[in-house]
């Protein structure tokens, strides 16, 4: 059996994540400890309790889903189950790295909150945007999206799935291109609530600001295979990891891809660790076969351990 861990990024923040985990597991709360450290300020009581205005806003979003999803995999891996490969979607990568050993969690914390700040910053509120496209293939949005740019940004930001991609770029552009998807046959075409276009080349700045702040970080050669977002490549140098996570800011993530080169190396049962099951959903429109757990909660802890166990001990 091979087992891949998968990580999520933006989408999947809620006030009370990660609390009954810290209650429950003493791992899990000296993840929220060691964060309130590291940022200065309480992400914990932010994460538990709100207010969801103030999650919700990018500089602390990431830093607090990375935080839930540490939370859940840190019990995880005390009771032995153990990855064979990792992957994560989008800011899920640092996590990611954090799984392998490829990078200490204090140091991902702290860089994700500059992530977030760099990436709110680097485009002014309402310039950007982001759609969801969905029922329409790849080459057919890309093709939508050439037509409406016009001389502004708009491009693919996120390849989730089969008939499931996610475009970004300049507002005006991004509503053009729409209009072309559902010409093309979409079934659907949607601006997403978000405060920023990200995963395109407006996102340049945030990544020539974030680059430096990486390139300062003690990177680690990953105990396992991390499967990097901006190219579905498999890596296993420091130096690889460190890359991906710049290249990554403003290039698309290619997660189908992705979860596509898992399962053609053998991958058979996927983990999804931290809040939410979007990436479960994602991961059953792109393999149909495989077997989907998750870990956000003490009650899809023990589920997920016995589950492996019992595929395991068969």
């Amino acid at each position: 059996m091979s087992i891949a861990f998968l990580f999520p990024g933006q989408g999947s923040q809620q006030v009370g994540m990660g609390r009954a985990l810290a209650a429950t597991f003493g791992e899990s709360r000296a993840v929220f400890e060691e964060a309130d450290a590291a940022l200065g300020f309480s992400l914990s009581r932010l994460c538990f309790e709100g207010p969801e205005s103030d999650l919700q806003l990018t500089a602390n979003t990431q830093p607090a889903i990375l935080a839930a999803s540490v939370a859940a995999l840190r019990p995880l891996l005390a009771r032995g189950i153990r990855p064979d490969w990792v992957a994560g979607h989008s800011l899920g990568e640092y996590t990611a790295l954090v799984a392998a050993g490829s990078l200490a969690f204090g140091d991902a914390i702290s860089t994700v909150r500059r992530r977030g700040e760099s990436m709110q910053e680097a485009v002014p509120v309402g310039v950007g945007a982001m759609a969801a496209i969905l029922g329409l293939d790849l080459a057919a949005v890309e093709e939508a999206c050439r037509e409406a740019a016009q001389g502004e940004v708009v491009s693919p930001a996120n390849v989730n799935s089969p008939g499931q991609v996610v475009i970004a770029g300049h507002a005006a552009a991004v509503d053009r291109a729409t209009v072309l998807c559902r010409a093309r046959g979409a079934k659907r075409a949607v601006r997403l609530p978000v405060s920023a276009p990200f995963h395109c080349a407006l996102m340049k700045p945030a990544q020539e600001r974030l680059a430096p702040v990486l390139a300062s970080l003690a990177f680690r050669d990953p105990e396992v295979p991390v499967v990097r977002n901006v190219d579905a490549r498999a890596v296993r140098t420091a130096e690889a990891c460190r890359e991906g996570l710049v290249r990554q800011v403003a290039a698309a993530v290619r997660w189908q891809e992705s979860v596509e080169l898992l399962a053609r190396e053998g991958v058979t049962t996927f983990v999804e660790v931290g809040p939410g099951s979007v990436l479960a959903g994602l991961l059953r429109k792109i393999d149909r076969g495989a077997r989907v757990l998750n870990v956000d909660s003490p009650e899809s802890l023990d589920e997920t351990v016995a589950a492996i166990g019992a595929v395991a001990g068969s």
